[in-house]
């Protein structure tokens, strides 16, 4: 019997599991129980309950091969998300690659604060939203879908992310009423200068010094153009917020994601007459997350 015939027969729901489990936690994965679940579950497209109910079930050895590859990479700092191929969000289910920031539960509390400085009122009303640096899309299509009047126009600089974006945007049937645009920041000129009611972003905030504190994992797979946004980490808010300021209509809303530690450099970019109502949410751990603020 060959070595492929004896893998075929040896493998099973419950030993491959185990082993899996054993190989991440000598790689001292996080979470390596958990992880080893979705990547199996990833593979044979069966949910965590079939797993447990079906432990004597054999692998393939193609499965059991691509199985245990997937935990290989995983275990060199590969993020699970980009494994699977999915990452969850505001509830919902989104499509991740490498060429886009995984979604964050932190990045919720843009939609959170979006939705109360809108109020119940204007929630109803036909608004006209930008999403500036929209990566997987998950801020937009969560918006288009608790605001289902508005329209979206969502940018980035990568084209690859907006394919991505716009594929989260068939998923949820919401692609009608959110145009993907590829540019920096927010297109200028002609008909495209369009005026907003509300413009939110999760931009790029990691100081280039703070790399080397990054998760190994963050640092070496996620796109660095979502991460560093220069020497301070804070170079591109002075941008967004004079942009900000010629394009919202009056009484319009920004809500930006911020850093930690980053709010006493980026607020006083609000302390002018362009604005008012400008407010601070912070995040479950207590951090300052979301810098809002009201168009003069």
């Amino acid at each position: 019997m060959n070595s492929h015939a004896k893998l075929e027969t040896a493998v099973t729901v419950q030993s491959a599991l185990r082993q899996a489990i054993a190989r991440l936690a000598q790689a001292a994965t996080p979470s390596h129980s958990l992880v080893a679940e979705l990547l199996l579950m990833r593979i044979l497209g069966r949910d965590r309950a079939w797993l447990y109910s079906h432990p004597e079930a054999p692998l393939t050895t193609d499965l059991a091969d691509k199985f245990f590859d997937l935990v290989a990479q995983r275990a060199r700092g590969v993020p699970t998300q980009y494994l699977t191929g999915t990452q969850e969000f505001w509830g919902l289910p989104f499509e991740v690659t490498p060429a886009v920031l995984i979604p964050r539960p932190e990045t919720e509390h843009i939609i959170e604060v979006a939705l109360e400085r809108l109020g119940p009122e204007r929630c109803r009303e036909r608004l006209c939203i930008a999403d500036i640096g929209t990566g997987s899309g998950c801020i937009a299509v969560a918006l288009a879908i608790e605001l289902p009047l508005a329209e979206i126009h969502a940018t980035d600089i990568s084209a690859a992310a907006l394919a991505v974006a716009r594929r989260n945007a068939q998923r949820h049937s919401v692609s009608e009423r959110i145009y993907f645009i590829e540019c920096d920041l927010l297109p200028s000129g002609g008909a495209s200068a369009q005026s907003f009611d509300i413009i939110v972003s999760n931009p790029p905030y990691v100081a280039e010094a703070q790399k080397s504190q990054l998760q190994p994992e963050v640092r070496r797979h996620e796109p660095p153009q979502a991460l560093f946004a220069g020497p301070s980490g804070t170079e591109i808010y002075p941008r967004l917020i004079g942009l900000a300021a010629q394009r919202l209509r009056s009484d319009g809303f920004l809500v930006l994601e911020i850093g930690f530690g980053a709010r006493d450099k980026i607020q006083p970019f609000l302390d002018s007459a362009s604005w008012k109502n400008v407010c601070v949410a912070n995040d479950l751990a207590g951090i300052p997350r979301v810098l809002s603020a009201q168009r003069a």
